[in-house]
């Protein structure tokens, strides 16, 4: 799982699948899905896995907020065994304004929740029961929490940047994925911190999904415009406002990987260097088809290099 994607949410689930596919035949190793109040991203990524054999498939992210751990599990160990053991899970956070306006639920204390949430989450993933009894989360199982088929245990991953939520996931995931950190922050900040985290645990090292917008075009000037306006939406939230900072940027856009193959690869080298162990290149049709093809394509050479 070197090289991924992340693949949009706004086709019907048959060409959704149809692009897994092609990406697949490109060469790249793996498929992400977000999760908003659209899709149900475990189910979209175990009926893509299930149709693309061989294709790693993960979420990125499902908030924690709204959500238990017993029903997510339950999501995710179905998704293992569909897949046949090729499901990654992503968790968030979540923000403060999607939780309270979209759940009415106030959205406090969160990264205690996470640290429960994850908690309860591995007993469920790793044995099939829990019995966890927390200050903000109870999780048991009265009856067997199993499912035939879901191994091996689902890995879990954080999208977490900030550095209580790095802690976090260094002592109790099994890895994270930051969005818009670029290789500076990575370096100087993300990794040493989660990696320290992991170690002081007991822990394997973790595993760093650098998720990073990136086309592969002739047409940089128009493809670096629609970046801006696209990805502007990142920049009103403070996570995003910092780790922009700590990467020596000011818009988000001005961490979008856009140029021609050579440009790209440069990059992906880049975030290597500075300590991801998977790059997934997210908003690969900012420029349409055809530049979505070379994107691919690339993404694909470099995965099998």
């Amino acid at each position: 799982m070197t090289l991924g994607l992340a693949l949009p949410l706004h086709h019907r689930i048959d060409p959704t699948v149809q692009l897994a596919r092609e990406a697949h035949e490109a060469g790249l190793r793996s498929v992400w899905f977000g999760q908003t109040f659209g899709y149900d991203s475990p189910s979209l990524a175990a009926i893509v896995g299930r149709e693309v054999p061989g294709l790693q498939v993960g979420t990125s992210a499902i908030p924690v907020f709204g959500r238990h751990p017993l029903l997510v599990a339950s999501q995710a160990l179905t998704a293992q065994a569909a897949t046949g053991g090729r499901y990654h899970l992503g968790l968030a956070l979540g923000t403060k304004h999607f939780t309270e306006t979209g759940f009415g639920i106030p959205y406090e204390r969160p990264i205690a929740r996470l640290r429960e949430f994850l908690t309860a989450l591995r007993l469920l993933v790793e044995t099939g029961s829990a019995d966890f009894h927390g200050e903000l989360l109870t999780a048991t199982t009265p009856l067997p929490a199993t499912v035939p088929g879901a191994e091996p245990p689902v890995p879990i991953l954080v999208a977490a940047m900030a550095p209580q939520a790095l802690r976090a996931s260094g002592e109790l995931a099994d890895g994270i994925l930051p969005l818009l950190a670029g290789p500076r922050a990575l370096a100087e900040h993300i990794v040493p911190a989660v990696t320290a985290a992991a170690e002081s645990a007991g822990r394997p090292a973790p595993r760093i999904v650098a998720f990073v917008p990136g086309v592969v075009t002739a047409d940089v000037e128009a493809v670096r415009r629609t970046a801006t306006e696209t990805l502007a939406f990142y920049e009103q939230f403070p996570s995003y406002q910092r780790v922009l900072g700590l990467s020596g940027a000011t818009r988000a856009a001005d961490l979008a990987v856009i140029g021609d193959e050579e440009t790209v690869a440069a990059e992906v080298r880049r975030y290597r260097d500075a300590g991801a162990t998977e790059v997934v290149f997210t908003s690969t049709d900012l420029g349409g088809d055809e530049d979505q093809r070379r994107t691919w394509k690339l993404l694909g050479e470099l995965a099998d290099g």
